[in-house]
């Protein structure tokens, strides 16, 4: 019977992994039981070999990148990975009572984290890099690219589902003289975007997008990187409460993360110790869920750009470990990396991509934005 040390180095010498090999993206074992480890865990057990220094690679990014592009993944599954799937279809893993989760245990982390890692405007998506050279430059553009697809006017009303730091409601309110309400289910996020937003028409709330008032409908709705963590017994939901906060000839910009294969639940190691209780829509599931509430307007897919906002933001939070708060322990540290550079491997790979779509209640008679998305 073929041991799981050889079982693991024969699936990876299907994707041009070495074991103990020279170059930048072979693993390096340190302890054999991450063998084992992997093939009963499958994706949770590798990642957690990496936070316990079992393992090491020079290029965790090209390495899974490799893995993604040969599907390996999808044949080390191991048994909590299908328990875990699972209970996605039995349980609604993103309910009004789970909804302040994910806030607590990733965006409430620390923002002295994510001052040193982001761009100087705090902003945690993905940026637009088509003349952009630094992270600074993505990240603005990116946000100008919104306002100007949703033809922004000075004096509108927006509402931001998922408004992090603010940083959307800043920069709508600054350059586009625009009304910004925000919701966030972080309370650390709510207490310095109101500090960054002091003095302008923002207004930041702790909120689930399930509570929001939609008594007095908005111009424009954005939601920039939050719907990955609505879940798919959600998304119809979800859409309605937009729909109700939109008045009728108003525009909603969804900015997502979107997966090639409709699935139910997230990767496990990310459910974990990222984002519990989250998972990556497919254009399947975001159609049927738009359907009853929407037209579609525009759908622009820049997912490569992913790749250089996270590398740009592990360039950042690399040299800054040394400065941040001592709580940020070297197992904190190889989760974040790991969490990084697995990240932008699926990018890489084309396995995940990132989705900016337009959508109008009834369709609109004129162009709706003064920008091409290319």
């Amino acid at each position: 019977m073929i041991s799981s040390k050889q079982h693991l180095i024969e699936l990876l010498a299907e994707a041009d992994i070495e074991v103990g090999g020279l170059r930048p993206w072979d693993l390096q074992v340190h302890d054999e039981r991450v063998f084992s480890r992997t093939l009963a865990y499958g994706s949770l057990g590798f990642g957690e070999a990496y936070m316990d220094g079992w393992w090491d690679c020079k290029d965790i990014e090209g390495m899974l990148a490799r893995i993604f592009r040969a599907g390996l993944d999808r044949h080390i599954i191991g048994w909590r990975t299908l328990l875990f799937a699972l209970s996605a279809r039995l349980v609604n893993r993103a309910s009004p009572r789970r909804a302040f989760e994910v806030g607590r245990r990733h965006y409430d982390v620390g923002n002295d984290l994510y001052q040193a890692m982001l761009d100087h405007r705090m902003v945690y998506t993905c940026g637009y890099w088509n003349n952009a050279s630094n992270l600074d430059e993505a990240q603005e553009a990116k946000l100008d690219l919104v306002c100007r697809k949703i033809g922004l006017k000075s004096g509108m009303r927006i509402l931001d589902i998922g408004c992090g730091w603010g940083s959307f409601a800043k920069f709508a309110a600054e350059r586009y003289g625009a009304e910004v309400v925000g919701v966030t289910v972080s309370k650390r996020q709510v207490e310095l975007g109101r500090e960054l937003c002091k003095g302008l028409p923002v207004e930041l709330k702790l909120q689930d997008y399930r509570d929001i008032n939609t008594s007095q409908p908005y111009d424009r709705v954005v939601s920039l990187g939050m719907f990955e963590h609505v879940g798919y017994k959600n998304y119809a939901e979800f859409m309605r409460v937009v729909r109700k906060a939109l008045k009728p000839e108003g525009l909603f910009l969804l900015h997502t993360i979107g997966a090639n294969t409709t699935r139910h639940a997230n990767n496990t190691w990310i459910d974990k110790y990222i984002f519990p209780n989250s998972m990556l829509p497919s254009i399947v599931q975001i159609g049927r869920a738009i359907e009853p509430s929407f037209m579609m307007e525009d759908w622009h897919n820049f997912g490569l750009d992913y790749v250089k906002t996270l590398r740009a933001w592990d360039k950042n939070i690399e040299a800054a470990w040394n400065a941040l708060e001592t709580n940020y322990d070297e197992r904190f540290r190889r989760m974040w990396r790991f969490y990084l550079r697995s990240s932008s491997a699926t990018f890489l790979a084309r396995r995940n991509q990132l989705w900016q779509i337009v959508l109008s209640p009834h369709g609109v008679k004129d162009r709706w934005g003064s920008c091409k998305s290319r």
